[in-house]
This record gives C-alpha cells, structure tokens and sequence, in this order.
C-alpha cells in the first residue's frame, strides 16, 4: 500500500474559491508531469509554478521533495479552482495518470509509518479538522506539536534506563556489582507519579471533546427553559407563566467560555397524575443520569424546600444547585448560585464552574479515551515493579514489570501498537488526510 501513489482533496468537499489536491507517493512528480502543463523538468521542493492543467483548469502545482512533506514522501499539492467539477475532473485525471485515490487518513497513516509524527500527533491532527471551539483547538495543538508525546517519551526514556541498569546487574553483576535498588526505587515512584498524572487528564480530556452534559431539571415554572434560552442566547424553549410546559426534553449545544456544552432543558419535577407530564418526568431523571452534571434550579423568591432537598439528594449524577430570578430578591437565596435568566446577572458564576472542568486546557495535555487503558496498564505494571523494589524480589521478575510499562506506553505513541489499533485510529480520519 505504501507504494502506492494517492490522491485527495484536502480541503473538503464543499464548493469554494479555491481548492487544494495532494499527490504523494513515489511516482507523485511523474503524476505531476501528466496532468500540469507546465511542470518543470527539474522540480525545485516547496517552490510553487504557475500554469495550465489538461483539464483546461489555470493554478498552482507546489512541489516537495522525499522527506520534506507531509508525508515524506514525494509530493505535489495542486491549487485550482474550487468547483466541485474542477476538483472532480483534475483528481480524474491524476486517478488515469497512475495515482489511486487515497482512504480516509491515508496521507497522515503514511507520515506517521514515515517517522514524521507519532500516533499523539496524529490523533491530534485529526482532533485539529474537529475542532469547533477555541479550547478544542488548543488542546488538539497541544497534541499535534507533540507535548504528550514529549511527557510519554520522557517516562520511556526514564523506564528503559532503570531497565538497562537492571539487564546489566543481572548479566554481569560480578563485574559492575548489584543494581541500586534504592535508586530504582526512587526512579520508578516518580515514572509511576508522572503516568498517574496523565490519568487524572482523562475526565477533562474526555469533557472538552465530547462536551459537557448538562441535565437542566427543577421544579415547574422555576426557569428551567428561560436559564436554557439565555445561556443559548436564543428563544429555543417555550417559556410561559403556566408551570409545567416542557412536557419533553430539549437538548442543545452551547459554547460557554471555550467549553461545548450539552444543555438538556427537562420537564419540572412535581406529583402530577397527568399521564403525559409524568412521562415527561420519567425522561427528566432519565436525563438526568446519563448527564456529567445535574443543574438543580429553582424559584429564588419561592425558596428551597424540603422537597427540593429530596429530589436533590435522589439524583446519582453530581448536582449544581441554581437560585434562579434571585434579581427578585433582597437577600442572598437560602442555597445555590444566584441567577437571574432574565437580566443574566451572576452567570459569571456559572462560566467559573464550567471551566472547572476543563482547568489547564489550553497548556496541559489531556490524554483521549485510547491513551486510558495502556496508561493504566503501565501504572498497574509500574505499582508491580515499587512492590518487587520495596520487598526485595529478583531483579529478573523487575525487568519484567519494566518491560511491560514500556510496552503499554509504546501503544500510546505507537512504538509497540498493533496494526488493528493503527488502522482504527486512521479510519476515524476523513478522505483527504
């Protein structure tokens, strides 16, 4: 497959002023010389040349040499007009010209097989194309320049030089003496401290690409859909006087401060032998214990009751409280941050507990759902290898352990990964790159 010549759009598949086409592989200047006019006989890398293509479309043709593409290999990128007839017809042209069409995340499967980035990298290219807030982007840059990979990396690098020291006092322990086990110790304490680190990313990491759930549930009439319409900042719930108008649920998301979020406005929570608003209940707690967090909200001038405090204490989901339309009072509400849905007064109180979880976004790493398993692995192999230090067991039985850390955190930058979780993390990629 790697043989193979390929071509892509690389910037979608929608109409535009101007598109992008890429040939890699290593018969892509050749491809080049079929279908641009005005290819050069000497190619000069990531000098671009102005001409005519035999589709009878004008553009440029930007050449770059094994290596020093995205790929590594040899590549052209072609910029034409970005009609989708123009786009169709020159790939066409490239397709009968000896390339074949690339699958979904080829061009980065090739730069990652090339040593050009590892699978943190990769996965935070495709992370960057699905992006859609601006701390989403930030994280997905964080991974593609490789910090993850530069913390995983420095663990391997401290794990293999204990290993090392290990495989010597073993092999050769009447000429370089025993392995300082006390040293080891102390090494593989801080390695096991850095994985564990890591771990505590992955409910954050998992929040801000996923977003964060919200289940928006109270009594009627406390302002359920109105704090749902002012955080959206449009009218997508009705609101009346009349309690108990949300009979179902209503999902929408929301950026709030650089978080997605996923608000689940819910019907309000009372006795009621209505058959329809108790199905609308039903679904309310049902929301409500698939949701990250539950936002309890009720009527500030009204009061927290008895009963408010029995349906908060019923819910399994962490619960918020929200002291909704405290504009209408003179004092503080008796439990809860005070709101008010209507002038938006103390909403920067709600901002503050939503980027709660997600704190360090922007410059610390949060490993995805892939990093989780072979991260705990290599803590569980690491707490092995603390045991074997600290009772004193066989320097054999911890080159095992040590081994096996290495092993799982190779999975993570794709050192040690199999094919079947290469392929899976390529296919998730789009056709172009």
């Amino acid at each position: 497959m790697l043989l193979d010549t390929i071509v892509a759009p690389i910037t979608g598949n929608q109409p535009a002023a101007v598109a992008v086409i890429r040939v890699s592989g290593s018969e892509a200047w050749l491809v080049a010389s079929r279908v641009f006019s005005n290819w050069p006989d000497k190619p000069e890398s990531h000098k671009a040349v102005y001409g005519r293509f035999h589709t009878g479309d004008d553009g440029l043709a930007l050449p770059f040499a094994e290596g020093h593409s995205y790929t590594g290999e040899e590549t052209v990128e072609f910029s034409i007009h970005g009609s989708l007839a123009s786009v169709r017809a020159l790939v066409d042209l490239c397709l009968a010209s000896g390339a074949r069409m690339a699958e979904p995340g080829e061009f980065t499967q090739r730069a990652f097989m090339n040593g050009r980035m590892d699978l943190t990298q990769a996965e935070g290219v495709r992370d960057t194309i699905a992006a859609s807030t601006e701390l989403q982007l930030r994280q997905a840059n964080l991974h593609r320049n490789g910090v993850l990979q530069a913390k995983v990396s420095d663990v391997l690098a401290s794990i293999r030089k204990v290993l090392t020291h290990v495989e010597a006092s073993v092999d050769f322990s009447e000429e370089i003496g025993d392995f300082n086990r006390e040293a080891g110790l102390l090494a593989v304490c801080s390695d096991n401290e850095k994985v564990n680190a890591l771990l505590t990313t992955a409910e954050s990491g998992r929040i801000l690409r996923n977003g964060l759930r919200i289940a928006i549930v109270g009594p009627p009439n406390a302002g359920k859909s109105s704090l749902l319409n002012a955080l959206l900042g449009t009218d997508r719930a009705i609101v009346t006087p009349i309690a108990g108008t949300t009979r179902d649920y209503v999902e929408e998301q929301a950026e709030i401060s650089g978080v997605l979020c996923v608000l689940i406005d819910t019907a309000g929570l009372r006795e009621s032998e209505d058959p329809i608003e108790l199905l609308g209940i039903q679904r309310s707690h049902a929301m409500a214990a698939n949701a990250d967090e539950v936002w309890y909200v009720y009527d500030a001038p009204v009061g927290f009751s008895g009963a408010d405090e029995k349906a908060v204490a019923a819910f399994s989901r962490p619960v918020f409280v929200v002291a909704n339309k405290s504009d209408l009072l003179s004092i503080d509400p008796a439990r809860g941050v005070a709101v008010s849905a209507i002038s938006r007064s103390g909403f920067e109180h709600l901002v503050e507990h939503v980027q709660g979880f997600i704190e360090g976004a922007g410059s610390v790493p949060f490993v995805n759902d892939r990093q989780v398993l072979p991260l705990q692995r290599a803590a569980e192999s690491l707490d092995a290898c603390v045991m074997a230090l600290k009772n004193d067991l066989p320097d054999d039985l911890l080159a095992v352990g040590l081994r096996d850390a290495a092993s799982h955190l190779g999975e993570i930058t794709g050192e040690t990964a199999t094919d079947d979780i290469i392929d899976r993390i390529f296919h998730d990629f789009c056709i172009g790159k």
